[in-house]
């Protein structure tokens, strides 16, 4: 009796917590989310094959009249690094070696965002590992607390149009479509760099 007694006080006493542990964690999302690609596939038209290709997947947030507001914009952007996106991480897979703004880039799949510089006159796109980001379990919208490994310039300029939802492109001349412009538009916003793709024939 004595022994039943001591497992219901410390049921009562540790019951409890052990529900509210369980309770706080909780599921969000688990629904179809759209999210937005841009691809380039290469294909060797002599053997017909492919022959390499390069991906940026990401979600598509939509621009706010309020971001007209520089203050505002200039205090979400300046010193920070944005997602680049919404929902999971915005994520470049290639297939083949790259040069982004002049630096190489190898083979595999990394997590992109966008610095902007304190004081507002120069942009980046930030690199960072998956991997080390899985370790940490970290949320893009938490990725101010992620490590950026590397950054390469981006240009700045302004669209005639605003653009509503977040937008990314890989563009190419005809002739030549190694020489690639990866285009980041979202509202009056865009930024662009230089994408070589290396060892395509």
């Amino acid at each position: 009796m004595k022994k039943l007694s001591y497992v219901l006080a410390l049921w009562i006493l540790v019951g409890p917590a052990l529900y509210a542990q369980e309770g706080s964690i909780v599921g969000l999302g688990g629904r179809l989310v759209q999210r937005a690609s841009a691809r380039i596939l290469y294909m060797n038209q002599s053997t017909n094959s492919f022959v390499g290709q390069l991906v940026v997947n990401y979600g598509q947030p939509v621009w706010k009249a309020e971001y007209e507001d520089l203050g505002l914009f200039d205090k979400m952007t300046k010193g920070q690094v944005w997602r680049m996106g919404d929902n999971f991480w915005s994520v470049l897979d290639t297939h083949v070696p790259l040069k982004v703004s002049g630096r190489d880039i190898d083979v595999g799949s990394y997590y992109l965002g966008v610095h902007r510089s304190q004081d507002g006159n120069s942009w980046s796109l930030a690199f960072l590992d998956p991997g080390a980001i899985r370790e940490a379990r970290l949320d893009a919208s938490e990725i101010a607390k992620a490590t950026v490994d590397f950054m390469v310039p981006m240009s700045y300029s302004r669209t005639d149009e605003s653009v509503e939802n977040l937008t990314i492109t890989l563009d190419y001349p005809k002739e030549d479509p190694t020489d690639v412009t990866l285009r980041v538009t979202w509202g009056r916003l865009q930024l662009t760099a230089p994408v070589e793709a290396m060892g395509i024939n």
